[in-house]
């Protein structure tokens, strides 16, 4: 196993190292190195407002939702093993050719990627806060047992959806019962508290009875096997799913082109290649992964606005305006799943530029997308009760949600997924997303105290959003005019 894992590692590295350089790259670990210093250098101001504990509870929230986002090997691994072309293959598609156990690659996926996250990303955050400990005085053992309690949470995250999205490969139906039993249980813990958060995150409940929030050892000792325990139980109940042998599934079907085609007659030159679209996520079934990628996270927000106000009891004005500029922030996912149905390399063959493809998937996305978004907001508003500001809310969701995915186009392409590692253009991302972001939300929660200095506000910010997305917009055509698909 360690001589599979080795390839693995180096291949996960190659692949991220040829999206930017080598350097830029390894450069990303001191990126997040830099920021947890920041964070823990300003950290009095949080915990003035912020108690310890739920600052510990966020912290835990965060990083198991996170390992539930990078660990749906089963979606990737067959992703892969779908996609085999005899020039280019991952090491998980090697058992179709070589004399190899297909459960083993996946089970190698799951060490390689724990592994990868762990140095990428939460090992850096960990020596950021160690750095800090001159101007913060931490202790050295509480930030080891932040690092091992929030691991565990990690793990067992990328455990849990590493175990559904293998239930995929098996059965749908099986898959949606596991989503919706998974989806009943943290709907149970965070919203009646019928189950006890500790059952869920153990590696919580563990860092709860350590110092400097307890000194129960015994406790924290059984917490941290039992979170092992169900990590262990996961992984290999995900590896027993894994078939022997995989093929994709031949399916018959009929010819839907010319019907997408005809209801696309206004798009002009755009229409074939939008109905091409349409088609692939009919067929590769990427339809139920782009909503429940999509309204994962907006469930989330409302469990954390709801938590933060009713739970720790903070006066904050999370109003339907808020609401808005968060969704329309989140389009980024959706524009991600429509880059990751097919490989690109066969358009190289078709004369089709791609600028001409990535404006037909822009297209689609506001085509699938527009209409959630704005349904979201008009619920949320209704069950808080707060419809009076849907006539502000409607246009910041359309405009974000438009603004973000043109700049998520006019930065990555067609490979969004793969850019968004290069600490380059993940920087400019940032910035180009938050300051909006962090823009709206501050002047969605003045909308109550002055209501025209608010609306004013925003109506400056989109109406500069609004530019900015069509200079991006006309730009796409001189960025990426000269590239080649597959590149």
């Amino acid at each position: 196993m360690s001589w599979l894992l080795g390839f693995m590692l180096k291949e996960e590295f190659r692949v991220h190292a040829s999206y930017s350089s080598r350097t830029m790259f390894l450069s990303f670990p001191f990126i997040i190195t830099m920021f947890a210093l920041s964070i823990a250098v300003t950290s009095g101001r949080l915990f003035a407002y912020t108690p310890l504990t739920d600052a510990i509870l966020l912290l835990h929230a965060s990083v198991f939702l996170y390992g539930l986002s990078v660990g749906a090997f089963g979606f990737l691994g067959r992703q892969y093993l779908e996609r085999t072309n005899g020039t280019r293959n991952y090491i998980v598609a090697m058992p179709a050719i070589l004399p190899m156990h297909l459960r083993r690659t996946f089970f190698g996926m799951f060490v390689r990627d724990s592994i990868f996250y762990v140095a990428l990303l939460l090992a850096p955050a960990t020596i950021g806060l160690m750095v800090s400990i001159p101007v913060t005085h931490f202790r050295l053992t509480s930030i080891g047992i932040l690092f091992g309690t929030a691991l565990l949470s990690f793990l067992l995250g990328m455990s849990l959806s590493f175990f559904v999205s293998t239930v995929y490969m098996r059965s749908r139906t099986g898959f949606a019962a596991a989503v919706i039993g998974v989806s009943g249980i943290f709907g149970a813990a965070g919203t009646t508290h019928a189950i006890p958060l500790s059952w869920i995150l153990p590696g919580l409940a563990a860092h709860q009875n350590l110092p400097p929030l307890g000194t129960n050892a015994a406790a924290a000792a059984a917490l941290i096997l039992l979170a092992l325990g169900t990590v262990a139980g996961l992984v290999v109940g995900a590896v027993l799913l894994v078939p022997d042998r995989f093929e994709p599934p031949a399916l018959e079907v009929r010819d839907e082109l010319p019907r997408i085609l005809s209801r696309l007659r206004g798009f002009d030159r755009h229409g074939t290649l939008l109905g091409k679209e349409f088609l692939d996520l009919q067929r590769s079934g990427t339809f139920a992964k782009m909503f429940f990628s999509f309204v994962t996270p907006l469930l989330f927000l409302s469990f954390t606005a709801w938590f933060v106000r009713y739970g720790l009891q903070v006066p904050v004005g999370f109003n339907t305006v808020f609401y808005a500029g968060m969704v329309g922030f989140f389009g980024v996912i959706l524009y991600n799943w429509l880059n990751n149905v097919d490989a690109t390399d066969y358009l190289a063959t078709v004369p089709v530029s791609v600028p001409e493809v990535i404006r037909a998937k822009l297209l689609a996305f506001l085509l699938l997308t527009t209409w959630i978004s704005v349904g979201f907001v008009v619920t949320i508003a209704w069950l808080n009760a707060d419809t009076r500001l849907l006539w502000l809310a409607i246009p910041i969701v359309v405009v974000t949600s438009t603004y973000i995915v043109v700049l998520t186009a006019y930065l990555t392409g067609l490979r969004t997924n793969s850019f968004l590692f290069d600490p380059g253009v993940l920087a400019r991302f940032s910035v180009m997303s938050m300051l909006p972001d962090f823009g709206l939300t501050i002047l969605s929660f003045t909308v109550d105290r002055d209501l025209r200095f608010a609306a004013t506000g925003i109506g400056i910010v989109l109406a500069v959003l609004a530019a900015t997305t069509y200079i991006l917009l006309k730009g796409i055509d001189a960025k990426w005019r000269g590239t080649e698909f597959g590149e």
